[in-house]
């Protein structure tokens, strides 16, 4: 089958830094589905394996943490799906991932697939679907239909998890959202998605949001440059707020919170996966949730830019769009 893989950490930018494979069709266990891929997106996370986790000697890597296909196989305690089913899903970190024509995939961490959307527009969903929803209902422990008379700050709006975070956060929950953008469209972006306000991050975010007349937030969704912004957000939160995090920030001092009782949430969607945690089919239950948003209109696709079929010469592309830390949204593509 064909796929996409890297055998040697490297830049984007060096020849074969992403390379076309022929690959055996994957085993598959009693757990799993075999799905035929027909759209993936690109996350940080495609990135961040592909120039720091070198492969085992002599073998490639197979990236993507984002599908969405139809099923050609089902394990024998796989339960809930059929051959043909349309199914998306984010993957396992500790498995080969989806730029594959075929893939092999766990069914507790997959659903059904919104049927009002086109595989390129659902692909961009399921990773950051998954993760804006386990920050805010999971960590940070928002209730649904809750927060009212409460703020909530997106720092990092306009990327592929803020853009669902605004939505669900906007639609599920009386908070009052903002985001922090620092480019017109980006800005246009998050006010679209339904941020409340919107506050320039290239500024201090404590002084952007008393410009506002915001003040001190009750929560901070820290997205992207959380060194960079971790003072400012201390000061942002108001005493015993709450701080979630998703990126990997280098030398935080927890210390810096204790005055405030500021609370500290870490959210990797690949926890139930890769620890198989007894909640591991919840990922599963809450895609068919966004599903079912999905198709009442109640949550918009956040793909941004389709950049062609599934090869390596595209997910180069792909990647680099991603490495520069500006676009908006998410990166798709389609078909082998």
């Amino acid at each position: 089958m064909k796929a996409v893989g890297y055998r040697k950490n490297l830049p984007i930018e060096a020849p074969n830094a992403l390379e076309d494979l022929e690959l055996a069709v994957p085993q598959t266990t009693a757990h799993d589905l075999l799905v035929r891929v027909k759209a993936v997106s690109v996350n940080p996370v495609d990135t961040k394996v592909r120039k720091g986790s070198p492969p085992p000697a002599g073998q490639a890597r197979v990236l993507g943490w984002d599908a969405v296909g139809i099923v050609e196989a089902v394990g024998a305690q796989a339960q809930g799906f059929a051959i043909g089913d349309r199914v998306w899903y984010a993957g396992a970190i500790d498995r080969p991932g989806a730029n594959s024509e075929l893939h092999a995939i766990d069914a507790r961490i997959v659903s059904k697939a919104p049927s009002s959307l086109p595989d390129a527009q659902a692909a961009a969903l399921p990773l950051t679907a998954i993760t804006a929803w386990e920050l805010l209902f999971d960590r940070l422990r928002v209730p649904k239909g809750g927060g009212e008379g409460q703020t909530l700050l997106v720092v990092g709006g306009a990327g592929g998890v803020g853009s669902i975070l605004i939505q669900l956060a906007q639609r599920l929950t009386k908070l009052r959202v903002v985001a922090t953008a620092s480019r017109p469209e980006s800005r246009d972006w998050c006010l679209t998605l339904g941020a409340h306000a919107v506050i320039d991050h290239e500024k201090p975010l404590a002084d952007a949001l008393k410009a506002a007349g915001i003040g001190e937030v009750d929560y901070v969704a820290s997205l992207t440059h959380t060194e960079v912004h971790y003072p400012q957000i201390i000061q942002s939160l108001k005493p015993q707020g709450a701080l979630g995090l998703i990126d990997d920030p280098k030398g935080l001092d927890p210390m810096a919170l204790k005055s405030k009782s500021i609370s500290l949430h870490w959210e990797l969607m690949f926890t139930r996966s890769l620890y198989t945690t007894s909640d591991m089919h919840e990922q599963g239950r809450l895609l068919g949730e966004i599903a079912r948003l999905v198709d009442a209109g109640q949550l918009r696709t956040t793909a941004n830019a389709v950049v062609g079929a599934i090869n390596a010469a595209n997910l180069t592309k792909a990647h680099a769009l991603v490495e520069t830390g500006k676009s908006i949204g998410k990166v798709v593509l389609e078909g082998f």
